[in-house]
């Protein structure tokens, strides 16, 4: 099944549906867009089993991002793992407590990685040849890598004057 058809966009405030498209707001009424999924039909294909025989990064959960049939990621980002706190489990009164250690996250240590990777492919999807993003430094270094080792023709990131040069 196209994961097309998996979900669609829809808006926070109003409801109305627009599909799967590149749009972030709503022409309605300018409020921000959500995925809603078919979770009906989400159930017949994310099996468990399938899942445990991928690769552990975040292509493993390929049914549920935007992206096109046949999709193979260009490299392993994400896969941080969760870690065990037992010590504070125990002083708040839970029975397990974990944290998502996004200190090792690949390529590059960022959590940011699975949000580009994400955009990056949702853009190849859609036939984008420039991609952008606004960033005070962090967000924009990571685009700027990965949108070269995609190939995009085009990069532009927006920086605040108030941005550190070495950050830009």
């Amino acid at each position: 099944m196209s994961t097309n058809r998996l979900y669609e966009l829809r808006c926070r405030e109003c409801g109305k549906t627009w599909g799967n498209v590149p749009r972030s707001f709503c022409e309605d009424c300018f409020s921000p867009l959500e995925v809603a999924y078919d979770y009906d039909s989400l159930k017949k294909i994310a099996r468990r089993e399938n899942l445990a025989r991928r690769d552990f990064n975040m292509w493993r959960y390929s049914e549920l991002l935007p992206l096109p049939e046949n999709f193979t990621g260009p490299n392993a980002v994400g896969g941080t793992p969760l870690v065990s706190s037992r010590k504070l489990a125990a002083k708040w009164g839970l029975k397990n407590l974990y944290f998502k250690n996004d200190a090792v996250c690949f390529p590059s240590l960022s959590f940011k990685d699975r949000v580009v990777a994400t955009a990056l492919s949702a853009a190849r999807r859609f036939s984008f040849t420039t991609v952008g993003c606004s960033s005070t430094g962090n967000l924009g270094q990571r685009r700027r890598r990965a949108s070269r080792a995609a190939r995009f023709r085009r990069l532009r990131i927006h920086s605040p004057r108030t941005s550190s040069p070495p950050k830009c």
